[in-house]
């Protein structure tokens, strides 16, 4: 054949299609397995840190069964529904109604002795999706850590979400004030919210994504509100 004719380039593209398609089909369905755990890992060492635990990566699945002694889903009403919080994508429950979801709790047991109930929260910032953990004390009002991350905020504004000098603006903040559920607020520093919930300031420059982070909080955790005042 030709090696300067138009059929052989055209063969010669196709093998070469098929030929590399092929191997990286074969390279992904080889490493699946491996890429699910490592997401899993990945989101456990998430929960962890909504408690302050930061384990070796080697030592991420050993420290969440350690510390990790329950996890669960709960319904609106407050009601256990099944024993598998991990099995929950909270990318979908967000898009159900409240009354639809199912809502995953992580039971953290700490050196201490003491337990605090981990929720994850899933919302939308300026760029794509952002989340977090958010741990409580027993009393199941007050915020003992919270963690927070993000898919693709702007480095240096929206991105801060993830440091600790914002996180740690959750930590003693209440869910219960007076007896009534209301949700931690974000808002612009030097400004409060017009109720009487607690509130930190959102990162400066970032305004788009701390008003996610503040309708994330107040989305995912509000259908909490009868689980929780059941353990208080």
């Amino acid at each position: 054949m030709n090696k300067q004719s138009n059929v052989y380039t055209v063969i010669y593209i196709i093998v070469l299609v098929v030929v590399v398609g092929t191997a990286l089909a074969f390279t992904s369905m080889s490493l699946k397995d491996k890429q699910n755990a490592n997401i899993m890992a990945d989101q456990m060492r998430q929960i962890l840190a909504s408690v302050h635990i930061a384990p070796e990566s080697d030592d991420v699945i050993a420290q969440f069964d350690k510390y990790i002694t329950r996890q669960f889903t709960v319904n609106t009403k407050g009601e256990e529904t099944s024993t598998d919080a991990l099995d929950v994508n909270m990318a979908e429950q967000v898009k159900l109604p409240a009354d639809e979801r199912s809502l995953p709790v992580y039971v953290c047991t700490l050196g201490d002795g003491s337990t605090k109930y981990i929720l994850p929260v899933y919302g939308a910032g300026l760029w794509g999706p952002i989340w977090g953990y958010v741990a409580l004390d027993a009393d199941g009002s007050t915020i003992y850590g919270a963690y927070f991350a993000h898919q693709g905020e702007t480095p240096g504004l929206g991105a801060e979400i993830e440091k600790p000098a914002f996180c740690d603006q959750f930590i003693g903040k209440k869910m219960y004030k007076n007896d009534h559920f209301q949700p931690v607020t974000v808002v612009k520093k030097g400004q409060v919210p017009q109720g009487d919930e607690d509130y930190v300031d959102g990162v400066s420059g970032g305004t788009i994504t701390s008003k996610g982070v503040a309708a994330m909080l107040d989305d995912c955790l509000t259908p909490y509100a009868n689980f929780l005042n059941n353990i208080r």
